[in-house]
């Protein structure tokens, strides 16, 4: 079974969020994580060490970059987001809260015994 992957913690938005703080939290997320705008520092770093960039991409960096479009992509249609959150529904187990009952030694009331009936014939039948 393939885990549905949680798109409002990937955008840090709550379940209830609208189309504006969706569109927000997508566009702090991209400004922070672009390569075109993260670029000149992982470049710096990349040729100090004597490589070059085109052969030290990061993969971790872009997978990151692919799993906040997609998020948003789902949250901003409200047809998809509407299915993705039923199935989010379903993935999701079902907690069923459980109470223990101290019992004492002593029953409360009369004690009940079930038995089998038994038919008997007689003046009244």
């Amino acid at each position: 079974m393939t885990e549905v992957p949680d798109y409002y913690a990937i955008l840090g938005v709550g379940r209830d969020a609208g189309r504006q703080e969706i569109s927000r939290a997508y566009r702090t997320l991209m400004r922070s994580h672009h390569p075109d705008l993260d670029g000149g520092r992982s470049y710096a770093d990349t040729e100090s060490m004597g490589d070059t960039p085109a052969t030290t991409g990061s993969s971790g960096h872009g997978d990151e970059l692919l799993r906040i479009m997609q998020a948003f992509n789902v949250l901003r249609d409200p047809v998809r987001r509407a299915d993705y959150d039923r199935k989010l529904a379903a993935a999701a187990p079902t907690i069923i809260p459980v109470r223990k009952v101290r019992r004492s030694g002593r029953p409360s009331g009369p004690t009940i015994r079930v038995t089998p009936v038994r038919w008997e014939s007689g003046p009244w039948s």
